[in-house]
C-alpha cells in the first residue's frame, strides 16, 4: 500500500470560541498567596477545579454534619498514627468534630507503644533477619492483656484498650488517640484480621478473645453506620481492611430497615486504589449522597483539611477564632 495524500482540513465545521461551553472560566482561577497569609486566606487563592474544590467541599460537607449535630466517622489505617497526627486528631476529638473511631490492629499497637514510651515503629529490615520484629515484650503483654480482658468482661477492644491505658496512667498518654477517646466517652472499634499484627505472635495471645472482642467491636460499628444519615465517613489509609468492614455494616443496616441513603463518604490516601474508591467512594452513595476521593500525604492533607474544617465553622459562628 502507497501512502495516501495527506488529510485536507478545508471546509472543517468551526463555531464560536464565546459560545462554546467550557470548564474553566477565570472565575475559577487561583491567585498568588501572600507571605503572612491567613489560612482562610490560603484557601481562598485555590483556584475551583480538582482536588483543590473537593478538599473545601468535603471540609463544607464535614461542618454542615457539624452544626447538624449529625455523626463523623473517622476510619484509619495504623499510618496515620506513625506520621504524627495524634494530637491533631485528638484536637479534632476534644472539639466535638469527630464523633467515633474505627482503627485496625496495627492502631492500637502503634497508638499503645506512644502512650507506654513516647515512641512507636521499629526498623523492620534490621531486626526481622535475626527473628526480632514485633518481639516488644511490654507492647505484647499490655494489649494482649487488654485483649483477654476485653472478652472476659464483654467489652470492645477499642473501649477496653483506652481504659487500660487510663488505668495505667502512661506517661504520655495525652498523645494518645485511645486514651483521648475513653477520656471524652468517644467510641473506637478496632478490626483486627488475625495473624496480621505483632501481638499475634506473644505467647499471651489468645485467638478467641482476639475475635470475641473485635467482633463486638464490629457490632458496635455497625450501630455508628446506622445512625450516618446525612453524615461523613472517611476511610483514611485503609486500602482493604476497613472498607470492606464498612461496606459490610452498611449493608446489614440497610437490610434491617436503617436509612442510611444520604451520607458524604471520603477516601483520603496517598495512592488510589481499587478497593477504597469502590467499596468507600463509589458503592455506598450509589442511592445518594456523595464521595469524595483526595489523594496525597496524609501528614499534608489531614491538617489542611482540619484547617479548612476549622475556618468553615469560624465563618458560621461555630468557633472563636480568638480564642484558639
Amino acid at each position: 500500500m502507497s501512502y495516501p495524500p495527506p488529510f485536507s482540513f478545508k471546509g472543517l465545521n468551526t463555531y464560536s470560541l464565546y459560545d462554546r461551553p467550557s470548564k474553566v472560566s477565570v472565575q475559577d482561577l487561583g491567585s498568588p498567596v501572600a507571605p503572612g497569609s491567613s489560612m482562610r486566606e490560603f484557601f481562598s487563592c485555590l483556584p475551583s477545579q480538582l482536588a483543590a474544590a473537593d478538599l473545601l467541599s468535603v471540609a463544607r460537607a464535614w461542618a454542615d454534619a457539624v452544626k447538624s449535630g449529625k455523626r463523623v466517622i473517622f476510619a484509619m489505617g495504623a499510618h496515620v498514627i506513625k506520621v504524627g497526627l495524634n494530637p491533631l486528631l485528638i484536637d479534632l476529638m476534644e472539639r466535638g468534630l469527630i464523633s467515633a473511631l474505627a482503627i485496625n490492629g496495627a492502631g492500637i499497637i502503634h497508638d499503645s507503644e506512644i502512650a507506654m514510651a513516647g515512641k512507636t515503629s521499629e526498623d523492620v529490615s534490621q531486626v526481622l533477619g535475626t527473628g526480632a520484629f514485633g518481639a516488644a515484650r511490654e507492647t505484647g503483654e499490655f494489649l494482649n492483656g487488654a485483649i483477654n480482658a476485653a472478652a472476659r468482661l464483654d467489652q470492645g477492644l477499642g473501649q477496653t484498650v483506652g481504659q487500660m491505658l487510663l488505668a495505667e496512667k502512661f506517661p504520655y498518654n495525652e498523645a494518645s488517640i485511645l486514651a483521648s477517646a475513653a477520656r471524652l466517652d468517644i467510641p473506637v472499634t478496632v478490626h483486627v484480621a488475625l495473624g496480621t499484627d505483632i501481638i499475634h505472635i506473644h505467647p499471651a495471645a489468645d485467638g478467641a478473645s482476639i475475635g470475641k472482642a473485635s467482633f463486638y467491636d464490629f457490632r458496635i460499628f455497625c450501630s455508628l453506620v446506622a445512625g450516618l444519615q446525612d453524615g461523613v465517613y472517611f476511610n483514611v489509609g485503609s486500602a482493604v481492611l476497613l472498607p470492606e468492614v464498612f461496606l459490610k455494616a452498611l449493608t446489614a443496616v440497610r437490610n434491617v430497615g436503617h436509612e442510611v441513603t444520604r451520607l458524604v463518604t471520603v477516601n483520603l490516601d496517598f495512592i488510589r486504589q481499587y478497593r477504597p474508591l469502590t467499596n468507600v467512594v463509589n458503592r455506598p452513595t450509589l442511592e445518594g449522597g456523595k464521595g469524595y476521593n483526595l489523594t496525597g500525604h496524609h501528614e499534608i492533607m489531614i491538617p489542611l483539611l482540619a484547617s479548612a474544617l476549622l475556618e468553615e465553622l469560624a465563618s458560621a459562628g461555630q468557633i472563636d477564632v480568638q480564642n484558639q
